[in-house]
């Protein structure tokens, strides 16, 4: 049976609690297995196990994301999340390359996905034919921890997205650690707002609640005034966002009357953590955020083929601009070049092994004999240790700028400009340049009303910045482009900037 999974045998001793909130329902655990189990039924068919199989799914933020990601699970097959707001090619690319062999979909959600299905011949079960079909009492597989769970697509800033496997044994070292580090208990319920394809809102969110027996409660999407509307109910405990959320949450704010400002800032006062990752947080926004809730947000650094591995403190300082500390059971070191480990103070990339580290890049060896030096993961991050705790310093491929033989981190130099009070956003990105091997170039987005020039924003940052690292080339845009989670596609923004 695949009462073995132990997030499942979790939920089956917290039957009687509260387990999910969308905008439709509130749901027990109980309703959480049982409704699994039919989803599980419906994927089995006549088959005793999926064997690995891969099944997409496109449902939206709620309840039935839910048992159809566990329905997957108990099934035996390898949950493939897809994004609900990704364009049909971005949809098809996922489904050929993990080569799934069945869909399961909100019924509003077809018409996206009606083509990749008749051209490819896929089974496609919709999640109101499973809610209305009869269940047949079906044994489900015996799932070990060593089988492959889910595959998790990169965010493809720099390229194509690769997908990450992780098995039932990463995540559950991920659950285990993140519940001991943020002091996650039954008695949290979070508020979900993040898209539901990658690590950051699948695992740290919607599967530590649960793993918790805490609730977690749905938002379908992102918007700062129903978001503000929970967080100031008094139910939410927890929060966990990118910083371009935080930003929107700020300017929304901002745009309140004083005495619901007010309200809203007393409200916050009732959550007991609020965190920022997936993303750079800026200091200011970090600063601000303070100012508006009285919380410090806890910044943490992973990515989607290591889940967590480094975090400010639940107790204790948090230091704007770093990312805290390796996690309990993660093991962390900084290395040059060849691969050797670098002192204190030292930049240097960022490798990470432990139990929470995914398995492999689907169907990609090459990649994965890549990514792995003597049993540690290439994050392909660069960070230095300053007094004990980690500082990003950027991408080593996109945010580490080579210009006149100095190495730049592109993320300081943001940082820098972003405490200009004219620049709303800003990139800075390395161009390729015959004389100086990368020139330092910013792309810069001017606040509103704002008369911001090329001239002025070099002359501002030569006061700040040692000269190697102002920006010799500035263009101001209307936007930057980012991906799902707020990430800017710096290959993007680079390709698209004069040289």
């Amino acid at each position: 049976m695949g009462e073995n999974l132990e997030l499942v045998e979790r939920a089956r001793q917290s039957a009687a609690r509260i387990a999910i909130i969308d905008e439709r329902y509130a749901f027990s655990y109980k309703r959480l297995l049982a409704d699994s189990r039919a989803v599980a039924a419906a994927l089995l068919g006549q088959d005793s196990d999926l064997g690995e199989a891969r099944v997409a799914y496109l449902c939206w933020p709620g309840y039935q994301y839910v048992t159809t990601q566990w329905g997957i699970w108990r099934a035996g097959g390898i949950a493939v999340p897809l994004a609900v707001s990704h364009p049909e090619a971005e949809l098809q690319y996922c489904v050929d390359h993990s080569e799934a062999s069945v869909i399961v979909a909100d019924p509003d959600l077809l018409p996206r996905l009606k083509g990749i299905v008749s051209s490819r011949r896929l089974r496609l079960i919709t999640t109101d034919q499973i809610a209305t079909a009869s269940v047949r009492d079906q044994a489900l597989p015996a799932i070990s921890a060593s089988r492959r769970a889910i595959i998790f697509y990169t965010s493809g800033t720099t390229g194509r997205p690769k997908g990450a496997v992780w098995t039932h044994r990463a995540i559950q070292a991920q659950l285990s650690t993140m519940t001991e580090a943020w002091g996650w208990s039954s008695a949290d319920r979070i508020l979900s707002v993040l898209p539901l394809h990658h690590v950051h809102g699948v695992i740290n969110v919607l599967t530590t609640a649960l793993w918790s027996a805490a609730c977690c409660e749905f938002l379908r999407r992102f918007d700062p005034e129903a978001t503000w509307r929970r967080l100031s109910s008094g139910d939410i405990t927890v929060f966990m966002a990118v910083p371009t959320i935080y930003v929107k949450l700020i300017a929304a704010w901002e745009q309140a009357p004083p005495r619901r400002r007010r309200a809203m800032s007393d409200a916050l006062r009732a959550l007991r953590l609020m965190v920022s990752g997936s993303a750079a947080l800026p200091v200011n926004t970090f600063e601000r955020w303070r100012e508006i809730s009285g919380h410090t947000l806890l910044e943490r650094y992973g990515m989607s083929e290591i889940g967590m591995a480094l975090s400010n403190p639940l107790t204790g300082d948090r230091v704007p601009g770093a990312v805290g500390r390796p996690l309990a059971g993660v093991d962390v070191h900084l290395v040059d070049e060849s691969g050797s480990t670098v002192p204190d103070g030292t930049p240097g990339e960022i490798e990470v092994r432990g139990p929470g580290v995914f398995l492999e890049y689907w169907n990609d060896p090459g990649a994965t004999r890549a990514a792995f030096r003597d049993g540690w993961f290439r994050t392909g991050d660069v960070a230095v240790v300053e007094h004990g705790r980690y500082r990003i310093l950027g991408r080593q491929s996109v945010d580490i700028i080579k210009t006149g033989g100095f190495k730049v981190s592109a993320l300081e130099i943001e940082e820098v400009l972003r405490s200009n009070p004219e620049v709303a956003e800003c990139a800075v990105v390395g161009l390729p340049d015959p004389e100086w091997g990368e020139r330092v170039t910013a792309a810069i987005v001017p606040r509103h009303g704002a008369e911001l020039t090329a001239d002025l924003v070099r002359k501002w940052a030569a006061e700040r910045l040692a000269p190697y690292k102002v920006p010799s080339r500035v263009h101001v845009i209307d936007a930057l482009p980012r991906n799902a989670l707020g990430k800017v596609m710096k290959a993007k923004l680079r390709a698209s900037l004069p040289g």
